[in-house]
């Protein structure tokens, strides 16, 4: 099995709910299921954040032109529905449904026809940046996959690989091993501690730091964000590790 990890960062105006999360900077959207055939596509995501900001996440999934998922900048004559199957003060739950046309198109369509059938999506929404997981059996065209997927963005998102290995090789970690981050990321933390980012009190803010490195405010607050929480959990399961070799012994 191969696992490719990559994100989509949209451009204004493009994607009704990277709009919505953009104008929340607190609020998540990510995928609790997703599964797609050749003509439809099903999914239910978990959206946290204030009220306003469900309300804007809510509206987007519902009253969009077109589908959030596809990647057709106009209306494609899509069925589309989505339901409400939660709402709290601070998370919503969403059900959706989505029946393409021939001008349709989606990054689980589209990894279905390089890809095959048995491909596992998992997603996770923050402002523009749209990160796509995907686990499939290393059998089809991958860089058909992301050349299709290049020719249906256009010029709607900037695409960034994230990650592509085996799944069952291990990310590293500790004691000297690699850190398991992609390069953007390792390249986005490095910097930040050389420029005294993590400093008390910080030598450079975000936005001095991300026109240092020449990349969007949003895309070097991503990349920071999702380094630091995988090298946490890298060392919260190193202690774990740690703890229980002790205790067998």
């Amino acid at each position: 099995m191969r696992e490719l990890v990559f994100a989509l960062e949209y451009e204004p105006g493009c994607n009704r709910v990277a709009d919505a999360l953009a104008d929340h900077s607190d609020a998540r959207v990510r995928s609790l299921s997703l599964h797609a055939t050749a003509d439809q596509l099903w999914r239910v995501d978990h959206a946290t954040g204030t009220p306003d900001a469900l309300d804007a996440i809510e509206d987007a999934f519902r009253n969009s032109d077109y589908y959030a998922d596809c990647l057709a900048t106009e209306d494609c004559g899509a069925t589309q529905t989505t339901r409400v199957l939660d709402r709290t003060d601070d998370t919503l739950i969403l059900y959706s449904d989505w029946e393409r046309t021939p001008t349709c198109a989606s990054v689980p369509h589209i990894a279905r026809d390089h890809l095959g059938d048995g491909v596992l999506f998992e997603t996770r929404h923050e402002g523009r940046h749209y990160t796509w997981r995907l686990i499939h059996a290393g059998e089809g065209d991958v860089a058909a996959f992301f050349d299709s997927l290049g020719v249906a963005v256009g010029e709607c998102a900037q695409m960034e690989m994230l990650r592509t290995a085996d799944t069952t090789t291990g990310a590293g970690g500790r004691d000297g091993k690699p850190s398991g981050l992609p390069p953007a990321q390792e390249a986005a933390l490095q910097a930040a501690v050389e420029h005294g980012y993590y400093e008390s009190p910080r030598e450079v803010d975000v936005g001095e730091l991300a026109e240092h490195l020449d990349v969007p405010r949003s895309t070097l607050t991503y990349r920071l964000r999702r380094a630091e929480e995988h090298l946490a959990k890298q060392h919260v399961a190193g202690e774990q590790v740690a703890e229980e070799r002790l205790a067998s012994h």
